[in-house]
């Protein structure tokens, strides 16, 4: 008689309560092995694939997809067997052994993400095999379809071994993986062949009637959120990848006009940390009276926001800067040997400028306990970054940011980007912010009043830089302008503190070698 054990819910994050079962890779019936994805969950934070931390039959599904689930539920039953290795018990025999995916972690967390948590785990790689003329994924060619193993305990990262990419952890729900013995087949093969840059096969998925269409995650959450079908594309990418230019040329139509490129200045920001905004048809905008669930990430924002607009005293201040001295220099740093391979935006100066600023003021990077009735000054600085998602708002932070030299900054804001971009942020990168920037310049906006990021004490807007007449040398120029605003909490910074910080910020903005003498 088999040993029926059930998988709980795990906090994927620090402190959330619950998560939404977007959908299950898995049904009654299937063989699973352990660190095998068993459902996509999406919580406030982020979207992920939990892993099963047992080996085994899955012999009941306790939660329909698109259910809102408490962390700590049971959502999966899956029968071990009697013989069947398992995990070795924490204590009562019911829980996943500490180290296992699914365990205890070290700090009271629980280890939930493959590739986080702790490295004593003992988790074991299922091995590849060919099943129905879907190969398995290799970087050379094997002469004999028989399964190939990979090492037992075998460790990215470790040994020499090159991690291979991360997928985007963005929810795939227009196709559902096809299993055959217990194997994921269209999605692994797919997924490897991706990672790898391999060819995709041109043999069909097994049970389906038409190939299934190559591409990540977050294309396929956009071309969901655009109304387009995979299906009838054709990839533009490597070995025929569906690419997101892809689907915003099929959601834009062929008698769609053509949209103006913003002017230089302004679409210079446009990669900076938002995506580029796509034309959305008509088909995805809500219809008038319809309802949509607030839930995820927009749920979590709209609570957080609320809280912060009525607990901390709100004060915005605006400043206009002259930064023709500073595209000047982003010009001749972008053409410096040390800067090839990353990205050297306004926004990068921004950053360094803030840096700066708030090495002098250091009552700005701050904040306020409640409970303690006392003041956190933070000992290093962690620079948030508000980017647009498909999935909502999102404010990752880069750790230590004020101890990182130009290059180091410009690099990380660039990884940043390209993470947020990819939908996989985790969440310890959106955790532990100090101070936050918002570039709403990549709208076009020349400025606004920004929230506070519940925790901090100030957050900085950086608007649209455009070409105006000013008056500079006593005459009237065209010259590159922008708008700064700096909202802080009134409790932690005071008005003079507010004013002499957004002062210094400008300062360092509009000429650039003031920085010499801070």
């Amino acid at each position: 008689m088999g040993q029926l054990r059930q998988f709980k819910l795990p906090d994927v994050g620090e402190g959330l309560t619950d998560g939404e079962i977007l959908q299950w890779l898995v049904s009654v019936g299937d063989t699973v092995t352990v660190n095998q994805p068993l459902c996509e969950v999406e919580t406030a934070k982020a979207a992920v694939e939990l892993p099963s931390p047992y080996a085994g039959t899955v012999t009941e599904l306790l939660f329909e997809a698109g259910t809102t689930v408490d962390v700590g539920t049971p959502i999966i039953t899956i029968d071990t067997g009697g013989d069947a290795p398992a995990p070795a018990p924490a204590g009562d025999g019911a829980e996943p052994a500490a180290g296992l995916i699914g365990g205890a972690a070290p700090g009271g967390r629980t280890a939930v993400l493959v590739g986080y948590g702790p490295r004593t785990t003992e988790a074991r790689r299922r091995p590849r095999r060919a099943v129905h003329g879907v190969p398995a994924p290799s970087s050379s060619p094997s002469p004999s379809p028989s399964p190939s193993p990979a090492p037992v305990g075998a460790d990215y990262g470790s040994g020499g071994q090159e991690r291979p990419p991360l997928l985007a952890t963005a929810p795939d729900m227009t196709t559902k993986p096809v299993r055959h013995g217990g194997l994921e087949v269209g999605r692994q093969a797919e997924a490897h062949a991706i990672a790898e840059g391999a060819a995709p096969s041109s043999a069909a998925v097994p049970g389906r009637g038409r190939q299934r269409p190559l591409a990540k995650p977050p294309v396929r959450k956009l071309a969901r959120d655009l109304g387009v079908d995979l299906t009838a594309l054709t990839g533009s990418g490597p070995g025929g990848v569906i690419t997101r230019e892809d689907v915003t040329a099929a959601a834009a139509g062929p008698q769609a006009p053509a949209v103006d490129p913003a002017p230089d200045l302004t679409t210079d920001l446009t990669t900076d940390l938002v995506p580029a905004v796509a034309a959305v048809p008509s088909s995805a905008v809500p219809s008038p009276g319809e309802r949509v669930p607030v839930k995820g990430v927009r749920k979590a924002t709209a609570a957080a926001m609320v809280a912060s607009a009525f607990t901390a005293p709100h004060v915005t201040e605006f400043l206009t800067v002259d930064v023709t001295r500073m595209m000047k220099l982003r010009s001749r740093t972008a053409a410096r040997p040390e800067f090839a391979g990353v990205k050297v935006s306004p926004l990068l100066f921004v950053a360094k400028a803030l840096l700066l600023a708030a090495r002098r003021h250091p009552m700005v990077n701050s904040s306020w306990d409640e409970a303690a009735q006392e003041i956190v000054v933070h000992g290093q600085v962690n620079l948030g970054i508000a980017a647009a998602t498909p999935r909502g708002l999102i404010v990752p932070n880069v750790k230590g940011a004020d101890r990182l030299s130009l290059v180091e900054l410009a690099a990380a804001l660039g990884e940043l980007t390209e993470t947020a971009r990819a939908g996989r942020t985790a969440p310890a990168d959106m955790t532990g912010g100090t101070i936050t920037i918002t570039n709403v310049g990549v709208f076009g906006v020349d400025t606004g009043t920004p929230i506070l990021n519940p925790g901090e004490s100030a957050i900085l807007a950086f608007g649209a830089v455009r070409e105006m007449p000013w008056v500079h040398k006593g005459r009237i120029r065209i010259r590159q302008v922008t708008q700064l605003a700096l909202s802080f909490d009134h409790r932690v910074v005071d008005g003079e503190l507010g004013s002499r910080f957004l002062a210094d910020v400008g300062t360092l903005l509009s000429d650039p070698r003031t920085a010499l003498a801070y």
